[in-house]
């Protein structure tokens, strides 16, 4: 049996507003559940209109006393806070593991590369400034600065806080921004960890905001005056009522959201290789990730022989205890989870898939966590629900083609465009299908995460905007420019 988490190990207060610790708020209680086990941790009490204000007056105050600090003392606590991060893993990767049932043997990178994104950052805290303009007429100086926006909304998902924190947050405060993070209801344990080693790395009080909420913490959030802009996290219906509340402010929104991103497979491809990383798509995060590649385009000549591969990997997997480090698959989030990807499943039956591997709710010591088989449909069809839509769950549709136009026609015939991945060892080949996929993140013979220097975000349905590098730096900037006569 899968041991459940002693309540008196998790934090007794989850909101972080300024420098207070909140044990109640007005939003009411959401009653937290281990995934793993199906049963209640603890009662989390959620923020309400009242504690939004709260929290955006506090960044308003701390706002202008992060971006005046000098820009190595700035530097510096980034730096420090990155220290802070790894030197409390273990904590974090616990909490993590709480929130969401995904396995330790994931959640062991998430401060690590928190940190990282952070030391990245910080180096950008000095080199922010602007540029010289030339113009005419007449003889003129003029030029640019890069300021922060203010205050920026975070809203974060609950399948990877602290990762989310590190990829958001660093650019957000390398900038100069005061933040105020929205962590989700179904999440809320690192990411008050998160804000509490804000403080203690230096940064002013109020400078990170933790308020954990549902809807109603949202909408207050972002409709909210005090908001001068809101990055996102998500899925798309919500994208949808975040940039409707938006509105009434025009607030500028940067969104991260899902994908239904294609893995091309040539039959000139290292199948070897391919065969280490072929079930990433629903291995990582039990398939709940959005740069996940849960579509598999195949060519004809080895589609037998990779489905083959798949069926023996699949069968190899270790499944259960998320704290076990062996465990290489958990459950899923919730029991509404569960039913929508079950649905999912049934639908894919029903419409002709045929199904290789998995497709049931598994039982046993596991019954009654929220843990869905491993699954494979071979010969999906192109335009089925489960091809075209986002299962956010373990369920992989394998697609046969023909020729390397037939397989991009395909994978760029989605609404989605985040990431997509290449296996050919074909030079000319990788480089025309990568320039050819109409997606944010390419990823050629393999995948080893998003460099913090590297840009991140997608198009279409996919989102706005981009995180990472210098890209992620200017997302939380906006240039003012000063033109002084001379003559």
């Amino acid at each position: 049996m899968i041991a459940h988490p002693d309540p008196a190990s998790l934090p007794r207060r989850a909101l972080l507003i300024g420098d207070q610790r909140l044990d109640s708020a007005s939003g009411g209680t959401h009653t937290h559940v281990y995934p793993a086990t199906g049963k209640p941790t603890a009662d989390v009490p959620l923020a309400g209109v009242q504690e939004i204000d709260a929290a955006v007056a506090a960044a308003r105050r701390a706002a202008p006393l992060w971006a005046g600090m000098p820009r190595d003392q700035r530097r510096d606590c980034l730096i420090r806070l990155a220290h802070l991060l790894r030197e409390n893993a273990d904590e974090l990767i616990r909490l993590s593991v709480i929130d969401n049932g995904i396995v330790v043997s994931t959640q062991q990178y998430g401060p690590h590369v928190a940190a990282d994104l952070l030391l990245y950052n910080a180096g950008w805290t000095d080199k922010i400034g602007g540029d010289v303009i030339a113009t005419w007429p007449g003889d003129a100086l003029d030029y640019t600065l890069d300021e922060p926006y203010g205050v920026v909304a975070v809203i974060i998902p609950w399948n990877g806080p602290v990762y989310a924190l590190g990829m958001v947050l660093a650019p957000a405060l390398a900038a100069g921004n005061a933040i105020v993070v929205k962590p989700p209801e179904l999440a809320p344990y690192a990411a008050l960890r998160f804000g509490e080693l804000c403080l203690e790395a230096g940064l002013p009080a109020g400078t990170v905001n933790i308020v954990p909420g549902g809807p109603e913490a949202g909408a207050a959030l972002t409709g909210h005056a005090g908001i001068d802009k809101i990055s996102f996290t998500g899925s798309g219906t919500t994208a949808r009522h975040i940039l409707a509340s938006a509105q009434k402010h025009l607030t500028p929104v940067q969104l991260e959201l899902g994908g239904k991103s294609a893995s091309i497979v040539f039959d000139d491809a290292d199948l070897d290789a391919f065969a280490r990383l072929g079930l990433a798509g629903i291995v990582n995060n039990s398939g709940q990730g959005c740069i996940n590649p849960t579509r598999l385009l195949v060519q004809r000549g080895i589609y037998a022989q990779v489905l083959e591969r798949l069926s023996a990997a699949v069968g190899a997997l270790s499944v259960g205890d998320p704290t076990d480090p062996a465990t290489v698959f958990g459950p899923v989030i919730d029991d509404r989870a569960v039913t929508r990807i079950m649905g999912m499943i049934d639908r894919a039956k029903a419409d002709g898939a045929r199904l290789i591997a998995g497709g049931e709710r598994l039982g046993g010591d596991l019954a009654d966590g929220y843990f869905i088989q491993p699954t494979i449909f071979a010969d999906v069809a192109h335009m089925s629900e489960l091809s075209q839509c986002e299962v956010f769950g373990p369920v992989l549709a394998v697609l046969p083609f023909d020729t390397e136009e037939e397989a991009i026609a395909m994978a760029n015939d989605t609404e989605f465009g985040l990431a997509g991945y290449i296996w050919t060892e074909n030079l000319k080949r990788a480089h025309r299908c990568a320039r050819a996929l109409v997606a944010g993140n390419i990823w050629v013979n393999g995948f080893t995460g998003i460099p913090g220097a590297a840009p991140f975000g997608g198009v279409g349905e996919s989102g706005v905007g981009r995180l990472g590098g210098r890209h992620g730096i200017q997302e939380f900037l906006r240039p003012k420019n000063i033109w002084i006569a001379l003559d």
